[in-house]
């Protein structure tokens, strides 16, 4: 459960990012790529990027080395040239000490350039430069316009949550599931973690490549900020070669078909409605459907309802789309 602890002034403080953050984006996408996807819903997309991903991409790697990046890697900056930049300016005693956290469950040194980083050389901080900007080439270049396009779609709808219904419902909406208790903001997640904000405010960051849990960056000096799934996940398009789940999206319809891919994972109807960017009597009408062939089980959590694929859902997809691809069509 993660736990973010508002005073009044920090609902006043509440702002949502009115650009989309190249890098951050990035760090999703990659975090997407190395994540284990238990319904393989991204299987071929996944193995492409780690196909494509260049040489002067692959230092990124070296600062995950037990999964989990260090802080400074979160970068907020709307400018793609401004946040290649910014790292460089994260205080010494933090680049140490966040290197040092991310290898103490490492068992063997650091790279040599990882290294040098440390001890803050120039030429270390252009490796870093040169990776990022080569991943973020590779991996969301291609998808930036549509990112740009649906960031957008998503600051308008939280605009007129807030301005109609408030802040505080604004919140719960962003995050199925999530509630407000009094000052705290409640949100599921695998680890215990709270925050509090103490009057320094919270900026909301929407991603499109991640479906996990929110993620919070808390930097110094300067606002908390949550970035949240705000989609089914890209890449949506087919691959040139002919969808591998056509059969199965003639028997259920290509609705069907993306809720029932989505549901590898677990989702409650207006989730599903979100990510898949249809109206919740829809995603209900489409879920009923589905529940009723057997292919999903349903489970009420308090006043959700949780939706997700059953084994007989997983073996129709296997069967008619290949054990490694189970993403949503188009």
């Amino acid at each position: 459960m993660i736990r973010v602890h508002f005073t009044a002034t920090d609902f006043a403080r509440v702002r949502f990012a009115p650009r989309p953050a190249p890098l951050q984006e990035l760090n999703v996408a990659l975090l997407r790529m190395i994540r284990p996807d238990d319904g393989l819903l991204f299987g071929r997309w996944r193995a492409r990027l780690r196909r494509s991903l260049p040489t002067a991409a692959k230092p990124l790697a070296d600062l995950v080395p037990a999964g989990e990046a260090p802080r400074f890697m979160d970068v907020f900056d709307s400018e793609l040239a401004e946040g290649l930049d910014s790292p460089r300016d994260v205080p010494p005693d933090l680049l140490r000490s966040e290197i040092e956290r991310v290898y103490a469950r490492h068992p063997g040194p650091a790279p040599l350039w990882v290294r040098a980083l440390y001890r803050d050389e120039e030429e270390a901080w252009q490796v870093l430069r040169r990776a990022q900007l080569a991943a973020f080439e590779t991996a969301v270049r291609p998808h930036w316009a549509l990112i740009q396009d649906l960031h957008q779609s998503e600051f308008t709808r939280y605009a007129l949550t807030s301005a109609e219904e408030g802040t505080a419902a604004a919140l719960t909406a962003l995050v199925p599931g999530s509630r407000l208790r009094g000052h705290t903001w409640e949100v599921r997640a695998p680890r215990e973690s709270d925050w509090t904000l103490s009057g320094r405010g919270l900026v909301l960051h929407p991603t499109f490549h991640w479906t996990g849990h929110p993620l919070v960056a808390d930097l110094p000096d300067g606002p908390l900020r949550v970035t949240y799934p705000a989609g089914p996940g890209l890449p949506l398009a087919p691959d040139p070669d002919g969808g591998p789940h056509d059969a199965l999206a003639r028997l259920l319809g290509r609705t069907r078909l993306a809720i029932l891919l989505l549901l590898a994972e677990e989702h409650t109807t207006s989730g599903v409605a979100r990510r898949l960017r249809i109206s919740n009597a829809t995603a209900s009408a489409h879920t009923a459907a589905l529940r009723g062939g057997g292919l999903i089980s349903t489970t009420r959590a308090g006043r959700a309802v949780l939706h997700r694929r059953t084994a007989l859902g997983d073996l129709l997809v296997r069967r008619h789309g290949g054990a490694h691809d189970h993403r949503p069509p188009s």
